[in-house]
């Protein structure tokens, strides 16, 4: 039987939440096409690891597991994928669409002679056909792709909800003859940028200002109490990171994070293509604006046409006030 097979990734010694969601990719797929779901896990020490993608949605994990793979190194990935491949009959390959990913899918595409589709948001099997769903045109528009298989495809990280049942999967070990002499690249380090911000695609809960907002100090005032008060994060548009008011890693939107979070509240965002693209994947949604003809109301599961300086601090007050 054919399988679809998960590339995971590994990151300071855990899995990425994003190998968690591409197994949520892999059962849904496996639901609408009768696909076996298959894993790969790579490192150094990774048996734990793989044994808990085994039992969130990985189905067969092959391990490979030595030195060699304690760092990412395309030329051994890839040599691993293929042997995974190879083992599984897999004709369905996906990975995150992460740095890591951007390198090696491309390289394992081409050298099965396979349809190839990039950051892909979702996707589906309609009788034997596959379906992906991307985005083009900045967002503006949604492209179906209808690949042949085999297929090898980077799924957008944040763009569905990680695996969170339980599974009956299974470890087994994967032996693949490669040596560092034989890669033409090698790991040298890591160098980790200054923290700063909020890792917004892993946040449940978002509040976001937009230039209506009318200055930085309005942040503090107005936004960053109902986030606190919820229990959420700070985001923001894209003109209010161009005007300085906030550091860009608060961006949502083509240009800026990819969120999906349980809540999304648009607090004086008209709603440009750019900024819908970023967020409308959010499990439920909330606009305030004045202007009851702002685009973000054409996404909303509520919109509020009202002034956001009278509403955001009712809202707190009433959620400060519930939560005791």
């Amino acid at each position: 039987m054919a399988s679809v097979l998960i590339v995971s990734e590994i990151q300071k010694g855990s899995l990425r939440e994003s190998s968690y969601e591409l197994a949520s990719f892999a059962q849904k797929l496996a639901g609408a096409s009768g696909r076996d779901v298959k894993s790969l896990v790579l490192g150094s020490g990774a048996q734990g690891e793989a044994e808990a993608l085994a039992a969130r949605g990985g189905g067969e994990v092959y391990l490979v597991d030595g030195e060699l793979f304690a760092n990412y190194t395309a030329d051994a990935v890839q040599k691993a994928v293929h042997a995974a491949i190879e083992k599984s009959g897999a004709d369905v390959v996906l990975f995150s669409n992460t740095p890591s990913g951007w390198d090696v899918a491309p390289r394992v595409a081409a050298a099965l002679d396979a349809a190839y589709v990039s950051d892909a948001f979702d996707l589906d099997a309609e009788g034997d056909q596959l379906v992906f769903l991307r985005r083009v045109f900045n967002g503006k528009l949604d492209a179906r792709m209808l690949p042949s298989v085999p297929v090898v495809a980077t799924m957008q990280p944040g763009a569905t909800a990680p695996f969170e049942g339980s599974s009956d999967g299974s470890v087994s070990p994967l032996d693949v003859a490669v040596s560092a002499d034989e890669c033409g690249t090698k790991f040298v380090e890591v160098k980790t940028a200054e923290a700063g911000g909020v890792d917004l695609s892993k946040a449940d809960i978002i509040v976001s200002g937009g230039r209506s907002l009318g200055g930085p100090e309005k942040f503090e005032e107005v936004i960053r109490p109902l986030a606190e008060a919820l229990g959420g994060a700070v985001g923001a548009s894209r003109p209010v990171v161009d005007a300085g008011w906030m550091p860009h890693e608060y961006q949502v939107g083509s240009s800026g994070q990819i969120v999906s979070p349980k809540l999304y509240l648009a607090c004086g965002i008209s709603g440009a293509i750019q900024h819908l693209v970023g967020m409308k994947g959010s499990n439920f949604i909330i606009a305030i604006n004045k202007d009851a003809d702002a685009p973000i109301f054409e996404v909303a599961d509520v919109g509020v046409v009202a002034d956001l300086f009278e509403v955001c601090p009712a809202l707190t007050s009433a959620v400060t006030e519930a939560k005791g």
